[in-house]
């Protein structure tokens, strides 16, 4: 076979002249593939990561909202606070639906103490989960100054990306 330019395939012998430009272009495709994937290795910290699935994200414009309690009022005895929502939800926790979660409210205690990427704490007298879906809560609060904010969670208790957060409101309870 010395001086012999053909190749064998199944059916008719192939002029390896003609092969040149498919091996070509297989080379051609090798050598972008190769600096393709140096590029994308060098990359690697921008690169998207994998999403957490604890983590949902809230629809644009969600809002939480402490309904019909004006900052600075004072109550006597009892209170009534309703949870206000707009743009998602209410669902109990546990239960994985898109644009849902459940109501903590925080008394005496800032959102900002939260770990975002951890689920909500249970603090007596604190931070309080409304985790079967409750939109509203009769507390009786000791007499002073107190603090109220919510903080709507996904069905793990992990606030949503970004935090669905109520302003604070103050009251005093005589």
């Amino acid at each position: 076979m010395t001086g012999d330019r053909t190749c064998t395939k199944s059916g008719p012998s192939v002029d390896s002249r003609q092969l040149q430009p498919v091996m070509f272009k297989k080379s051609l495709l090798t050598a972008v593939a190769i600096i393709g994937s140096f590029l994308t290795a060098t990359g690697q910290d921008d690169a998207a990561k994998p999403p957490n699935p604890l983590e949902t994200p809230s629809p644009k414009g969600a809002r939480v909202y402490i309904q019909g309690i004006k900052d600075g009022r004072t109550f006597k005895g009892p209170v009534t606070i309703r949870f206000g929502l707009k743009g998602m939800g209410v669902c109990p926790a546990g239960t994985y639906l898109p644009d849902t979660g459940h109501h903590h409210l925080l008394i005496n205690m800032d959102a900002s103490e939260l770990d975002k990427k951890l689920p909500i704490p249970s603090i007596d007298g604190k931070c309080l989960h409304y985790g079967k879906g409750q939109t509203q809560v009769t507390l009786d609060l000791p007499k002073g100054k107190h603090t109220l904010q919510l903080a709507f969670a996904n069905f793990a208790h992990i606030l949503h990306k970004p935090a669905v957060i109520s302003k604070k409101v103050t009251i005093t309870v005589e």
